[in-house]
Order: C-alpha cells, then sequence, then structure tokens
C-alpha cells in the first residue's frame, strides 16, 4: 500500500487547502470544486485530506455504513438495534471514475433471482461506499450526464434509490462531494455546479524558489514515501488536531444578524441565483471563525466565504470564466456593514447594497468597433499587407437546432439521435454481458410459453437466463461540430465578418448547451490552419474566433482538406462519435491553382464518405451568386443563411407558412 502524500506537504495552493479544512471541520459546507490546468496539484491535496479526517464509527457487518448511534432505518442490511456497539475505520475516500456504469455508481440488482425467487439481491455501489465520508470525482466535467443527474438526485436527497421494474432498494448516501477539473475540457453543467459549496481556481506558481520546493518534496517523496510521511508527521498531527478543535467550537460559533445582512447584501448584489448561496456563505463564516479559534464571526470570515462561495453562482455569460470583482465585494460589504458587532444599529445597506450594476463581462466586444476597409480579394498572404484587425463578434443568438441524420452509438448528448442507455424504450434485444436494463413485457413473452415443460405449479413464472431481454433506447448524443469559418477578405467586406463570428459564437453555445465536442478551421490568403483541434471546451473556440484575423484570398479547398484531415485523425481516437461540419463562408473560391475546380473535389470527399454537413450562407447584398448553396451541393449537405440560422426566424417562418395554408 502506498503511503498518502502528506496534506501540510502540499506547497502553496492556499485558497485549496482552506477549502478543503473548511469542508473537514463543517461538511455541511457542501464540497469543494477545484478548477485549474493540470499538473497543479488539485488531485494530490485532496487525496491527502483523507488522512485529516476523524475516524467513523459504523454498525460492524454493515455495508452501508451505519451510524451505531442512529441506524438506518431503511438499511437493506438492517435492521440494526439503536444505542448498539460499533467499530471504528477511517473516513473513506472513494472516487468515482469518469467512465463508470450507472450499476458501479448506484448499485446492481439480481433482476434474475428478484423475478424467479423474489429476493432483493443487492450489490452496493460507490454512494454506498463513499456515505459518511468523501465522493471524489476527477475531471468531473467530463462525467457523463446520467452520472450528473444520480449525483443530483443523491445529493439533494441524501440517499440513493435502485428501481428496476418495480423492484426497489433504498439506502443513505450523504457525502463530501469534492470534484476537479481542468475549465479547458469543458464546463460544468449548472445543476451540478451549484451543487459544490465552494470553488477554488488553482494554477501553478510562477515564482522559481516555490516551484524548486515542489520538485524538492516530490523528489523526496518519490525516494522514500515512509520516511518523507514521517518527516510531516507532527504538523499533520497538529493540522488534525486543530480540526477536532474547530468542529468541537463550531456549535458555539455565534453568526449575528450583522454578519447575516452582509451575507445577504453581497449574494443581492452579485445576482445569485436561489438562496443556497446564503446558506453555504453562513455556513463557511462560521467554520472560518471556528478555525480561527473565534465564537463570532467576523467581517473578513464573510469576505473570504464569498470568495469562496459566489465564483461560480453568480450570473454570468456562459463564456464567462468563474471569478468575482473585489472592488464591488469590498464596497458591497463596507455599505452593508452597519456596525462590526453582531448587532448593528440603522437599516445598513440593504440587499443590493452598492447599487453598481452587475458587471457582466463583455466578452469579446470592445470599443473599436469601427468600420474596417472594404477588404475585397486584394492581398494573398496572410500577415501581410491585406489583412485587417479582428473585428467583434455581434451579439449572439438563439439558433435553429442542426443535427445528424441517421441514429448514431456515440457519447451521450443533446443533439443527434443515438442508442443509449438512457431515453424512450424502442424495443428489446437479448442483453450482451450483464442485464442493465429489463425489458418486463417482452421477458414475459419469451418465458411464457415455457412454463409447463419447466414444470409451474404455483403462481410464480419461471424464468430463466434465456428469457431476460434488455430494453433497447433511444436518446440523444453528442456530436463533433467541426467549424470551417472563411477569413479572407471577402467576409471582411461590407463588415460582414462581425455579424460572421456573432452566428459561429450562437453555434459554439447551442454546442455548449448539447455537451458536444468542438474544433475550429480557419482559411485565408494561401492555407488554412485548424485555429482549435477537437475539444469539449467551447470557451477555448470563442477565445480564438474573437481573435481570428481577416483578409488576402480565399482558399477553399485547403479549408476543406485541412477539416477532411482533423476528421480522419479524430475518427482513430473517438470513432463512435460523428461529426457535423459546419461551413461558414459566401461559397467563393479564389486561392491556389484552379480554386473552383480543387474545392469542388474536396467537397465531394465528404459527400462520399456521408459527413454531415451545413454550410453558413454568409453572401450579402441584393445580387447574390449561389455559391454557398453550390457548394453545399456538393457536400451533400444544406445551405441556410445567417438569418436563417435564427431559431426565431425559422418558427416565424412556419407560422407564416401555416396561416396561408388556413
Amino acid at each position: 500500500m502506498t503511503t498518502p502524500f502528506p496534506f501540510t506537504a502540499v506547497v502553496g495552493q492556499d485558497d485549496l487547502r482552506l477549502a478543503l479544512l473548511l469542508n473537514a471541520v463543517s461538511p455541511s459546507v457542501g464540497g469543494v470544486l477545484v478548477r485549474g490546468e493540470k499538473g497543479t496539484a488539485k488531485s494530490t491535496a485532496v487525496r491527502a485530506l483523507t488522512t485529516l479526517l476523524p475516524e467513523v464509527s459504523v454498525v460492524p457487518g454493515c455495508r452501508f455504513s451505519c451510524d451505531p448511534a442512529s441506524p438506518d432505518p431503511g438499511c437493506p442490511d438492517g435492521p440494526h438495534e439503536g444505542g448498539g456497539g460499533g467499530a471504528s475505520r477511517p473516513a473513506r475516500m472513494v472516487e468515482l471514475p469518469v467512465g463508470a456504469s450507472e450499476d458501479r455508481l448506484v448499485g446492481a440488482l439480481d433482476i434474475e433471482r428478484a423475478l424467479a425467487e423474489g429476493v432483493k439481491a443487492f450489490e452496493p455501489g460507490l454512494l454506498a461506499a463513499a456515505h459518511r465520508g468523501i465522493l471524489y470525482v476527477d475531471e468531473v466535467n467530463l462525467l457523463h450526464d446520467h452520472l450528473v443527474d444520480l449525483l443530483l438526485d443523491a445529493a439533494a436527497m441524501g440517499a440513493s434509490y435502485v428501481e428496476r421494474e418495480g423492484v426497489s432498494v433504498r439506502h443513505a448516501a450523504r457525502f463530501l462531494l469534492v470534484g476537479t477539473m481542468n475549465p479547458e475540457e469543458g464546463e460544468l453543467r449548472p445543476q451540478l455546479l451549484d451543487r459544490f459549496g465552494l470553488t477554488v481556481e488553482v494554477s501553478a506558481s510562477r515564482e522559481p524558489e516555490k516551484r524548486v520546493e515542489v520538485v524538492r518534496r516530490r523528489l523526496a517523496y518519490d525516494d522514500d514515501p515512509v520516511g518523507f510521511a514521517a518527516r510531516w508527521a507532527d504538523e499533520e498531527a497538529a493540522v488534525r488536531q486543530r480540526i477536532v478543535a474547530a468542529r468541537e467550537l463550531l456549535p458555539s460559533v455565534r453568526l449575528g444578524d450583522g454578519a447575516l445582512r452582509q451575507i445577504a447584501a453581497t449574494c443581492a448584489a452579485f445576482e445569485v441565483d436561489g438562496m443556497r448561496a446564503d446558506i453555504v456563505m453562513a455556513r463557511t463564516a462560521t467554520a472560518l471563525a471556528a478555525w480561527a479559534g473565534r465564537t463570532e464571526v467576523l467581517a473578513e470570515d464573510v469576505r473570504q466565504a464569498a470568495l469562496l462561495a459566489l465564483p461560480h453562482r453568480r450570473r454570468r455569460n456562459p463564456f464567462d470564466a468563474p471569478g468575482l470583482d473585489e472592488d464591488k465585494l469590498d464596497e458591497t460589504l463596507e455599505e452593508s456593514s452597519g456596525d462590526d458587532g453582531p448587532d448593528p444599529d440603522g437599516d445598513g445597506g440593504g440587499p443590493g447594497g452598492g447599487g453598481g450594476q452587475p458587471e457582466p463581462d463583455e466578452g469579446p466586444a470592445g470599443d473599436g468597433a469601427g468600420a474596417q476597409p472594404e477588404g475585397g480579394e486584394g492581398e494573398p498572404a496572410p500577415g501581410g499587407a491585406g489583412e485587417q484587425s479582428p473585428a467583434p463578434a455581434a451579439e449572439p443568438f438563439r439558433t435553429k437546432v442542426l443535427s445528424v441524420p441517421g441514429i448514431g452509438e456515440g457519447a451521450a448528448g443533446r443533439r443527434s439521435r443515438a442508442r443509449t442507455e438512457h431515453g424512450r424504450t424502442t424495443g428489446a434485444r437479448r442483453p450482451q454481458g450483464a442485464l442493465t436494463k429489463l425489458h418486463l413485457a417482452a421477458t414475459v413473452r419469451a418465458a411464457a410459453p415455457h412454463q409447463r415443460a419447466r414444470g409451474r405449479s404455483g403462481r410464480g413464472l419461471v424464468v430463466r437466463r434465456d428469457d431476460l431481454r434488455q430494453a433497447t433506447r433511444e436518446g440523444r448524443e453528442g456530436n463533433l461540430v467541426l467549424f470551417v469559418v472563411d477569413a479572407s477578405g471577402s467576409m471582411a467586406a461590407r463588415q460582414r465578418m462581425g455579424a460572421v463570428k456573432g452566428a459561429v459564437l450562437s453555434l459554439l453555445l447551442d454546442a455548449y448547451q448539447r455537451r458536444d465536442k468542438v474544433g475550429l478551421v480557419t482559411f485565408r490568403g494561401s492555407a488554412a490552419d485548424v485555429a482549435l483541434p477537437p475539444t469539449s471546451s467551447v470557451d477555448a473556440a470563442a477565445a480564438r474566433l474573437e481573435s481570428l484575423p481577416t483578409g488576402g484570398r480565399t482558399p477553399l479547398a485547403a479549408g476543406l482538406l485541412k477539416a477532411h484531415d482533423v476528421l480522419r485523425v479524430e475518427r482513430l481516437r473517438d470513432p463512435a462519435r460523428r461529426a457535423l461540419v459546419v461551413v461558414v463562408t459566401d461559397g467563393r473560391a479564389t486561392g491556389g491553382p484552379e480554386p473552383v475546380a480543387l474545392a469542388s473535389r474536396a467537397a465531394r470527399l465528404f459527400a462520399a464518405e456521408g459527413v454531415a454537413s451545413v454550410v453558413v450562407d454568409c453572401e450579402s447584398g441584393p445580387v447574390r451568386l449561389g455559391l454557398a448553396g453550390r457548394l453545399a451541393g456538393e457536400l451533400g449537405g444544406t445551405a441556410v443563411t445567417l438569418d436563417e440560422l435564427r431559431a426565431d426566424s425559422i418558427a416565424g417562418l412556419v407560422k407564416d407558412v401555416q396561416r396561408r395554408a388556413a
């Protein structure tokens, strides 16, 4: 067994250490979400926390870690007698793999024995193992949606339910939820994000001395884990004793009306949704006071609680990173303080104090949105003459749904039809491997003709393994949406690039909501570039789009061939994920030898391979050449104009057609 890395030996990351320690003092704070770049000791710090947690008293032999002082009356291993003796064990940290199955998380019920024998043969899952401990999810933002839903249910109810066709098992599942994630790989669903009590941002130190110390300690641990742990044992014991003392002090900490007013005013000023933020801030501020050895919550506790509890809850635009304006926070706390004591006189600053407007990050827009010079097809070389500065994106809008035709089998998402583990039942088949979703009617139909031959004499149905039928279900999958964006001079003419960027930004927002991977290929001058390889981070794609310069000729063929290469490589990495290619262009081809013929041949490669594609026609003006529509035909896809891309314009068109038909 490997010796855990000592918690006290983790260099830097003060906010992360504090957030974890506050949850150790008061588990009701609600867990921690750790956001940061790779290689910043996120997982190391979380795993080291378990050595600081007090031992847990459990009922001997109970697989669900019931507390002997107050056992769960509905425990599947019960009933247990209350007040009996218990056994102590260290607090557990259970790790949930990103690719875990539903049965691995909640447990598995033996359907065959349940039908044939009426026995609830239940094998507990990770939620049962994490009860009264820590549930740790590394790369939590990559967790499949159906597992996220199960986590949300368990976190909200403090219990896990396993149901299979009317047979159900329930057990307690109260745990400290800790997740780590790299924002470059995609954001977290808002519903799960709100379930984390605190959030911290971590990054590698840029100070050479700290970096040297990190390397020194890591090498020392690798050389002698036991000796390294012994070296930090005294400090670890001191932190453990301080946690125990803070837990004992916690019930005595007083949260005065003044601190409550500051909490309410802060949450109102940052326009957080609901009341969970107020409650989490109150619990965090109380834990901070107990950790400091005080019995009263001070303004400094409220401020620190806000920095930990509000960044991921404040109202923000989809592509804005979590964060908090500390100047606005200080102003709000000052206006709402009234008195630093627990019973302030006067009304102080009511909720909404500070009067400042919420500061949604303006994102890519800027003041320099003046007219750009007419582009045209003048200069071929990117980066040289003819290149124009990046145009700001127009306001994003809700787009019509673009999907891949047919039925896929890719990762769960919300875009195209797919055979999934979750969704509406469409049929039944023999199970391949373990049975997970029983189709009861099909199972009964398969077993019914054989009852006499099997010697059935009672009311029960004699069911054998061959009779079991797995339900086939249809849901939605996430796709790879590959944007191929024309950044040539013709696109910049008549200031179209702002509208084009706004349209692509809208499609990126749609991809974010539908759990897609995205990629970005741009072409201009004489070549095409992969501005962003396929990734789950639409934020990165939005940033690359905003800084996209324009100018030069239109090497349409180069853009299509580059996109074809990206898809070929991605098929090897993730063959089950289907692609949707979105070409944003006016259809002109002027770069390279025989540009039109070469672009036509490149487009037919996509059609021959059956790749779903959509061409967003950016041509404008009273006279249109229809080149984008011709390109869509060669791709084997469809063409939509920028106006038709809007969901509201499609709805209006449908209503107009219906009105005329009536």
